[in-house]
Protein backbone atom coordinates (compact mmCIF):
# COMPACT_ATOMS: atom_id res chain seq x y z
CA UNK A 1 0.00 0.00 0.00
CA UNK A 2 0.90 3.67 -0.29
CA UNK A 3 0.17 5.12 3.15
CA UNK A 4 -0.18 8.78 4.23
CA UNK A 5 0.89 9.46 7.83
CA UNK A 6 0.45 12.81 9.55
CA UNK A 7 2.73 13.59 12.48
CA UNK A 8 5.38 11.49 10.73
CA UNK A 9 8.27 13.24 12.51
CA UNK A 10 6.82 12.61 15.94
CA UNK A 11 7.71 9.90 18.44
CA UNK A 12 5.01 7.45 17.35
CA UNK A 13 4.70 8.64 13.76
CA UNK A 14 8.36 8.01 12.96
CA UNK A 15 8.27 4.49 14.42
CA UNK A 16 5.13 3.84 12.40
CA UNK A 17 6.90 4.96 9.20
CA UNK A 18 9.74 2.53 9.92
CA UNK A 19 7.42 -0.41 10.59
CA UNK A 20 5.24 0.11 7.51
CA UNK A 21 8.25 0.53 5.21
CA UNK A 22 9.70 -2.65 6.73
CA UNK A 23 6.39 -4.37 5.90
CA UNK A 24 6.89 -3.44 2.24
CA UNK A 25 4.65 -0.39 1.95
CA UNK A 26 5.59 3.09 0.75
CA UNK A 27 4.94 6.03 3.06
CA UNK A 28 4.12 9.69 2.52
CA UNK A 29 4.84 11.58 5.73
CA UNK A 30 3.35 14.94 6.68
CA UNK A 31 4.62 17.13 9.52
CA UNK A 32 5.16 20.82 10.25
CA UNK A 33 7.78 20.20 12.99
CA UNK A 34 5.85 22.12 15.65
CA UNK A 35 6.37 19.19 18.02
CA UNK A 36 8.00 16.57 15.76
CA UNK A 37 11.71 16.56 14.96
CA UNK A 38 13.51 16.14 11.61
CA UNK A 39 16.03 14.01 13.54
CA UNK A 40 13.39 11.29 13.82
CA UNK A 41 13.27 10.92 10.02
CA UNK A 42 16.87 11.58 9.01
CA UNK A 43 17.56 7.84 8.66
CA UNK A 44 14.87 7.66 5.94
CA UNK A 45 16.55 10.27 3.73
CA UNK A 46 17.17 8.78 0.30
CA UNK A 47 14.82 5.85 0.91
CA UNK A 48 12.69 5.42 -2.22
CA UNK A 49 9.83 4.09 -0.09
CA UNK A 50 9.52 7.37 1.83
CA UNK A 51 8.34 10.79 0.66
CA UNK A 52 7.98 13.81 2.95
CA UNK A 53 5.67 16.84 2.77
CA UNK A 54 6.16 19.70 5.22
CA UNK A 55 2.68 20.96 6.01
CA UNK A 56 0.22 21.85 8.74
CA UNK A 57 -2.63 19.32 8.61
CA UNK A 58 -5.14 21.99 9.63
CA UNK A 59 -4.71 23.40 6.09
CA UNK A 60 -5.95 21.75 2.88
CA UNK A 61 -3.90 18.64 2.08
CA UNK A 62 -2.85 17.77 -1.46
CA UNK A 63 -1.07 14.48 -2.03
CA UNK A 64 0.23 13.69 -5.53
CA UNK A 65 -0.56 10.15 -6.59
CA UNK A 66 -2.96 7.58 -5.18
CA UNK A 67 -3.19 6.82 -1.46
CA UNK A 68 -4.41 3.46 -0.13
CA UNK A 69 -4.44 4.25 3.61
CA UNK A 70 -4.47 7.40 5.73
CA UNK A 71 -3.23 7.51 9.35
CA UNK A 72 -3.77 10.67 11.41
CA UNK A 73 -1.17 11.00 14.19
CA UNK A 74 -0.50 14.75 14.10
CA UNK A 75 -1.13 16.50 17.42
CA UNK A 76 0.74 17.99 20.34
CA UNK A 77 0.53 15.33 23.06
CA UNK A 78 2.82 16.43 25.89
CA UNK A 79 1.15 17.50 29.17
CA UNK A 80 4.27 19.44 30.19
CA UNK A 81 3.02 22.93 31.07
CA UNK A 82 6.60 24.23 31.10
CA UNK A 83 7.40 23.04 27.58
CA UNK A 84 6.69 25.33 24.59
CA UNK A 85 5.76 22.12 22.72
CA UNK A 86 3.22 20.93 25.31
CA UNK A 87 -0.47 21.23 24.54
CA UNK A 88 -1.01 23.63 27.46
CA UNK A 89 1.08 26.14 25.50
CA UNK A 90 -0.28 25.15 22.07
CA UNK A 91 -4.00 25.08 22.84
CA UNK A 92 -5.33 26.41 19.53
CA UNK A 93 -2.94 24.30 17.43
CA UNK A 94 -3.97 21.22 19.44
CA UNK A 95 -7.67 21.83 18.85
CA UNK A 96 -7.08 22.52 15.16
CA UNK A 97 -5.04 19.33 14.72
CA UNK A 98 -7.85 17.32 16.28
CA UNK A 99 -10.70 19.06 14.47
CA UNK A 100 -9.51 20.54 11.15
CA UNK A 101 -6.66 18.06 10.82
CA UNK A 102 -8.96 15.09 11.25
CA UNK A 103 -11.44 16.60 8.79
CA UNK A 104 -8.72 17.18 6.18
CA UNK A 105 -7.20 13.72 6.57
CA UNK A 106 -10.64 12.11 6.33
CA UNK A 107 -11.13 14.17 3.16
CA UNK A 108 -8.02 12.60 1.64
CA UNK A 109 -9.28 9.13 2.57
CA UNK A 110 -12.65 9.87 1.00
CA UNK A 111 -11.10 11.28 -2.19
CA UNK A 112 -9.01 8.13 -2.74
CA UNK A 113 -11.40 5.57 -1.28
CA UNK A 114 -8.65 4.77 1.23
CA UNK A 115 -8.91 3.17 4.64
CA UNK A 116 -8.45 5.60 7.55
CA UNK A 117 -6.97 5.18 11.04
CA UNK A 118 -7.27 7.80 13.78
CA UNK A 119 -4.76 7.96 16.63
CA UNK A 120 -6.92 8.70 19.65
CA UNK A 121 -5.90 8.52 23.29
CA UNK A 122 -6.69 7.13 26.73
CA UNK A 123 -7.15 10.78 27.74
CA UNK A 124 -10.67 10.63 26.30
CA UNK A 125 -11.55 8.66 29.47
CA UNK A 126 -10.48 11.64 31.62
CA UNK A 127 -10.03 10.88 35.32
CA UNK A 128 -11.88 7.55 35.13
CA UNK A 129 -14.52 6.35 37.56
CA UNK A 130 -14.41 2.88 35.94
CA UNK A 131 -11.30 0.73 36.29
CA UNK A 132 -9.81 -0.67 34.14
CA UNK A 133 -11.13 1.34 31.20
CA UNK A 134 -12.80 -0.52 28.35
CA UNK A 135 -14.03 0.97 25.09
CA UNK A 136 -17.66 1.18 26.24
CA UNK A 137 -16.80 3.62 29.04
CA UNK A 138 -17.83 7.20 28.17
CA UNK A 139 -15.28 8.86 30.47
CA UNK A 140 -15.16 11.44 33.24
CA UNK A 141 -13.94 14.63 31.61
CA UNK A 142 -14.00 18.39 32.13
CA UNK A 143 -14.75 20.07 28.76
CA UNK A 144 -13.53 23.50 29.93
CA UNK A 145 -10.57 22.48 32.12
CA UNK A 146 -6.90 23.03 31.24
CA UNK A 147 -6.51 19.54 29.72
CA UNK A 148 -9.64 19.90 27.60
CA UNK A 149 -7.79 21.23 24.54
CA UNK A 150 -6.30 17.76 24.09
CA UNK A 151 -9.07 15.57 25.54
CA UNK A 152 -11.93 17.26 23.68
CA UNK A 153 -9.98 17.51 20.41
CA UNK A 154 -9.57 13.74 20.45
CA UNK A 155 -13.19 13.12 21.47
CA UNK A 156 -14.35 15.32 18.59
CA UNK A 157 -11.96 13.53 16.22
CA UNK A 158 -13.47 10.17 17.19
CA UNK A 159 -17.00 11.51 16.61
CA UNK A 160 -16.05 12.93 13.22
CA UNK A 161 -14.37 9.68 12.20
CA UNK A 162 -17.49 7.68 13.07
CA UNK A 163 -19.65 10.20 11.20
CA UNK A 164 -17.55 9.67 8.05
CA UNK A 165 -17.86 5.91 8.53
CA UNK A 166 -21.63 6.01 8.96
CA UNK A 167 -22.51 8.76 6.46
CA UNK A 168 -19.84 8.47 3.75
CA UNK A 169 -18.99 4.79 4.17
CA UNK A 170 -15.28 5.49 4.78
CA UNK A 171 -13.38 2.41 5.97
CA UNK A 172 -12.30 3.83 9.35
CA UNK A 173 -10.46 2.61 12.46
CA UNK A 174 -9.81 4.25 15.85
CA UNK A 175 -6.98 3.34 18.22
CA UNK A 176 -7.02 4.60 21.80
CA UNK A 177 -3.37 4.81 22.81
CA UNK A 178 -2.31 4.41 26.43
CA UNK A 179 1.00 5.57 27.95
CA UNK A 180 3.81 4.68 25.57
CA UNK A 181 7.57 5.10 25.85
CA UNK A 182 10.75 4.30 23.98
CA UNK A 183 13.50 5.77 21.78
CA UNK A 184 12.71 9.12 20.08
CA UNK A 185 10.51 10.24 22.94
CA UNK A 186 11.24 13.86 23.81
CA UNK A 187 13.25 14.27 26.99
CA UNK A 188 11.08 17.31 27.75
CA UNK A 189 7.81 15.44 27.17
CA UNK A 190 6.68 16.00 30.75
CA UNK A 191 5.38 12.51 31.43
CA UNK A 192 6.72 10.20 34.11
CA UNK A 193 9.17 8.10 32.10
CA UNK A 194 11.19 10.83 30.33
CA UNK A 195 11.22 12.96 33.48
CA UNK A 196 12.47 10.20 35.72
CA UNK A 197 14.78 8.49 33.25
CA UNK A 198 16.52 11.79 32.58
CA UNK A 199 16.91 12.45 36.31
CA UNK A 200 18.21 8.93 36.95
CA UNK A 201 20.81 9.09 34.18
CA UNK A 202 22.04 12.41 35.59
CA UNK A 203 22.33 10.86 39.06
CA UNK A 204 19.54 12.99 40.50
CA UNK A 205 16.75 12.09 42.91
CA UNK A 206 13.54 11.16 41.10
CA UNK A 207 10.71 13.64 41.60
CA UNK A 208 7.25 12.32 42.40
CA UNK A 209 4.39 14.81 42.39
CA UNK A 210 1.85 13.92 45.07
CA UNK A 211 2.13 10.75 47.16
CA UNK A 212 3.08 8.45 44.27
CA UNK A 213 0.00 6.25 44.66
CA UNK A 214 -1.52 7.39 41.34
CA UNK A 215 -1.24 4.54 38.83
CA UNK A 216 -0.23 4.20 35.19
CA UNK A 217 0.36 1.41 32.66
CA UNK A 218 3.40 1.70 30.42
CA UNK A 219 3.62 0.18 26.92
CA UNK A 220 6.88 -0.10 24.98
CA UNK A 221 6.71 1.57 21.58
CA UNK A 222 7.39 -1.57 19.50
CA UNK A 223 4.44 -3.33 21.14
CA UNK A 224 2.18 -0.34 20.53
CA UNK A 225 3.16 -0.01 16.86
CA UNK A 226 2.53 -3.72 16.35
CA UNK A 227 -0.99 -3.32 17.73
CA UNK A 228 -1.69 -0.26 15.58
CA UNK A 229 -0.53 -2.01 12.42
CA UNK A 230 -2.69 -5.03 13.22
CA UNK A 231 -5.66 -2.69 13.63
CA UNK A 232 -4.89 -1.05 10.28
CA UNK A 233 -4.90 -4.46 8.61
CA UNK A 234 -8.14 -5.47 10.35
CA UNK A 235 -11.78 -4.73 9.49
CA UNK A 236 -12.65 -3.27 12.91
CA UNK A 237 -14.40 0.13 12.94
CA UNK A 238 -15.12 0.75 16.62
CA UNK A 239 -12.41 2.07 18.99
CA UNK A 240 -9.78 -0.36 20.27
CA UNK A 241 -7.56 0.19 23.32
CA UNK A 242 -3.87 -0.48 22.72
CA UNK A 243 -1.67 -0.38 25.81
CA UNK A 244 -0.07 -2.50 28.50
CA UNK A 245 -2.56 -3.69 31.17
CA UNK A 246 0.17 -4.15 33.81
CA UNK A 247 -0.66 -1.38 36.27
CA UNK A 248 1.72 0.08 38.82
CA UNK A 249 1.91 3.09 41.10
CA UNK A 250 4.18 5.96 40.16
CA UNK A 251 6.21 5.11 43.25
CA UNK A 252 6.74 1.52 42.01
CA UNK A 253 7.62 2.92 38.60
CA UNK A 254 10.23 5.27 40.07
CA UNK A 255 11.79 2.41 42.03
CA UNK A 256 12.04 0.38 38.81
CA UNK A 257 13.77 3.27 37.00
CA UNK A 258 16.33 3.61 39.81
CA UNK A 259 16.90 -0.16 39.79
CA UNK A 260 17.50 -0.43 36.03
CA UNK A 261 19.76 2.64 35.91
CA UNK A 262 21.61 1.85 39.16
CA UNK A 263 20.70 5.30 40.44
CA UNK A 264 21.32 5.59 44.18
CA UNK A 265 20.00 9.15 44.56
CA UNK A 266 16.61 7.98 45.72
CA UNK A 267 13.19 9.64 45.43
CA UNK A 268 11.85 13.06 46.43
CA UNK A 269 8.12 13.66 46.99
CA UNK A 270 6.48 16.97 46.06
CA UNK A 271 3.13 16.93 47.92
CA UNK A 272 0.37 19.07 46.52
CA UNK A 273 2.06 19.64 43.17
CA UNK A 274 0.21 17.18 40.92
CA UNK A 275 -0.99 18.66 37.65
CA UNK A 276 -4.57 19.84 37.41
CA UNK A 277 -7.00 17.01 36.54
CA UNK A 278 -4.13 14.52 36.50
CA UNK A 279 -5.87 11.10 36.42
CA UNK A 280 -5.59 9.05 39.61
CA UNK A 281 -5.80 5.72 37.75
CA UNK A 282 -5.05 4.62 34.21
CA UNK A 283 -5.14 1.03 32.95
CA UNK A 284 -6.45 -0.31 29.65
CA UNK A 285 -8.83 -3.21 29.32
CA UNK A 286 -7.40 -4.86 26.18
CA UNK A 287 -9.98 -7.63 25.84
CA UNK A 288 -11.03 -6.35 22.41
CA UNK A 289 -7.43 -6.09 21.17
CA UNK A 290 -6.78 -9.65 22.29
CA UNK A 291 -9.91 -11.09 20.69
CA UNK A 292 -10.08 -9.01 17.49
CA UNK A 293 -6.39 -8.40 16.74
CA UNK A 294 -4.83 -11.34 18.62
CA UNK A 295 -2.49 -8.75 20.14
CA UNK A 296 -1.00 -8.15 23.55
CA UNK A 297 2.26 -6.54 24.68
CA UNK A 298 5.39 -8.66 24.94
CA UNK A 299 7.99 -6.27 26.45
CA UNK A 300 7.96 -5.75 30.22
CA UNK A 301 8.93 -2.44 31.83
CA UNK A 302 12.48 -3.35 32.85
CA UNK A 303 13.33 -4.62 29.35
CA UNK A 304 11.66 -1.63 27.71
CA UNK A 305 13.62 0.83 29.86
CA UNK A 306 16.86 -0.99 28.97
CA UNK A 307 16.03 -0.65 25.27
CA UNK A 308 15.29 3.06 25.76
CA UNK A 309 18.47 3.88 27.71
CA UNK A 310 20.88 4.26 24.74
CA UNK A 311 18.70 6.93 23.11
CA UNK A 312 18.41 8.97 26.32
CA UNK A 313 22.14 8.63 26.99
CA UNK A 314 22.91 9.87 23.48
CA UNK A 315 20.63 12.91 23.90
CA UNK A 316 22.23 13.67 27.27
CA UNK A 317 25.75 13.24 25.82
CA UNK A 318 26.45 10.38 28.22
CA UNK A 319 27.70 7.81 25.68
Amino acid sequence: MRILISGAAGFLGSHLCDRLIKDGHSVVGIDNFVTGSPDNLVHLAGNDAFHFIRQDVSNFIFVPGKVDAVMHFASPASPNAESPKGYFNLPIQTMKAGALGTHNMLGVARAFGARFLLASTSEIYGDPLVHPQDETYFGNVDPVGPRAVYDEAKRFAESLTMAYYRYHGIDTRIVRIFNTYGPRMSLEDGRALPNMLKQALLGQSLTIYGDGQQTRSFCYVDDLIDGIVKLLYSDEHLPVNIGNPVEMSILQFAETINLVTNNSAGIVFMPGQRASRDPQMRRPDITRARSILHWEPAVDLEEGVRRTLPYFKEKLNLL
